[in-house]
């Protein structure tokens, strides 16, 4: 084979990173390649949240809210985010889901482009970032979604530079089935310069390799994948200081309000990057967020990266190399630059397939129509994890254990 397991143990015996695996639970017998689904809890989440439970909730009651920060929880955390893409103090606030991110984005963008009514969305865009759109759309009236292939015919849906009607292009930054990275600083540039503004989601990206929203007007994304918040943690937003004070989102919420506690009839938008919050942080989630952003405070980005590109390219090659005879097809470009730290195979039965391997011991994902996911988050996974989760995908494939009844009942979470 390419290479052996013990050289895939030597790599690991030499990884800069190994020390972290050990900061996270990971179920005994279990390859996890689904980070960029949901990430793998941190150690410290448990103690995280009982000291917020039992401390300051018990301890302190309502007086929590002004004593342990509970209130600020969106701003400072959105300043711990902030270096893991790019960003400065005062530019991301942590809060809400991403979808609500989305509505804020785009809903803000809009108000800085009023004659400008057409919204750029990618057709690979995850659907929620879609579905939102489509709601705005027809909550706003006279605004028209114009679909774009990832970046392909981008240039001519934009139009005439100035004269041009796009408002904002939406596009995530890795594509959720494939995990086909976009240049995001070319993107950015060509749609500034056409006279629109650019929003990146960073849900698949943020956390797995560095990210730079600098040049971008928005971003949103997640913090329960490669960031590891856990199941339901709150997203982030980042908006450029230019735009903080230039616009106001649809979503006006109490907590965005220059002065909350004035209780005012009539909104009033906070300076700053406040006025992008909107309703009370969710205390315990941020507790469990914190804590891993603790371990990601002393993460170099460019070695996760180099791991990154050195598992998923591993995977690839002992995927093809074992799989050839039975009908898997990569979906993934072979190119590491173009890639997250995800790689994904077609399979006619992805569905069964990824069941079986799932009994196995080794987890991915399934996105409909074929698509097997793999998602490699380098704070944890081992190379040896990759040669194994290889030779077990040839196993299943090769005796065909997937052809069993049971793996074609279809759970609701897929």
């Amino acid at each position: 084979m390419t290479i052996s397991r013990a050289d895939c143990v030597a790599l690991d015996a030499a990884d800069p990173l190994k020390h972290f695996r050990d900061e996270f639970v990971l179920p005994e017998g279990t390859i996890y390649l689904v980070g960029n689904s949901l990430g793998a809890p941190p150690k410290a989440a448990s103690a995280a949240l009982a000291r917020v439970v039992e401390e300051e909730w018990a301890g302190r009651l309502v007086g929590g809210w002004n004593t342990a920060g509970w209130f600020d929880l969106p701003e400072t955390t959105g300043d711990r985010v902030a270096p893991l893409i790019g960003a400065g103090p005062g530019q991301v606030v942590v809060g809400e889901s991403t979808s609500i991110a989305i509505v804020k984005a785009v809903s803000a963008a809009l108000n800085l482009r009023p004659g400008r009514r057409v919204i750029i969305s990618d057709l690979a865009n995850f659907p929620t970032d879609r579905y939102m759109v489509q709601g705005l759309v027809k909550a706003l009236g006279d605004y028209e979604i114009r679909d774009v292939n990832g970046t392909d015919g981008l240039d001519e849906a934009l139009g005439d530079g100035a004269d041009g009607d796009v408002a904002c292009v939406l596009l995530s930054e890795v594509d959720y089935r494939t995990g086909d990275r976009h240049d995001t600083a070319g993107v950015t540039a060509r749609v500034q310069a056409a006279g629109a503004l650019m929003i990146w989601d960073l849900c698949h990206s943020a956390g797995a390799y560095q990210v730079d929203m600098s040049p971008a007007d928005f971003a949103v994304g997640c913090t329960y994948k490669y960031l590891n918040g856990g199941p339901g943690s709150p997203a982030f937003i980042y908006v450029h200081p230019r735009h903080q004070n230039a616009t106001e989102h649809l979503l006006t919420g109490w907590h965005g309000h220059a002065a909350p506690f004035a209780f005012e009839p009539g909104y009033r938008p906070a300076d700053g990057i406040r006025r992008f919050t909107v309703s009370t942080p969710h205390v315990l989630s941020f507790a469990a967020l914190n804590a891993s952003l603790d371990i990601w405070e002393r993460v170099d980005l460019s070695v996760l990266r180099a791991k990154s590109v050195a598992l998923t390219s591993l995977f690839i090659d002992l995927a093809e190399e074992l799989c050839a005879p039975y009908g898997l097809t990569l979906a993934s470009s072979r190119d590491p630059e173009r890639r997250g730290s995800q790689v994904s195979f077609t399979h006619p039965d992805g569905y069964p397939v990824m069941r079986a391997l799932i009994d196995r011991g080794v987890h991915g994902d399934f996105r409909a129509p074929d698509i097997l996911r793999f998602g490699f988050a380098p704070l944890y996974i081992r190379f040896a994890d990759v040669y194994d989760a290889a030779v077990t995908l040839a196993e299943v494939l090769e005796k065909e254990h997937w052809r069993e009844e049971r793996y074609r009942q279809r759970l609701t979470v897929t």
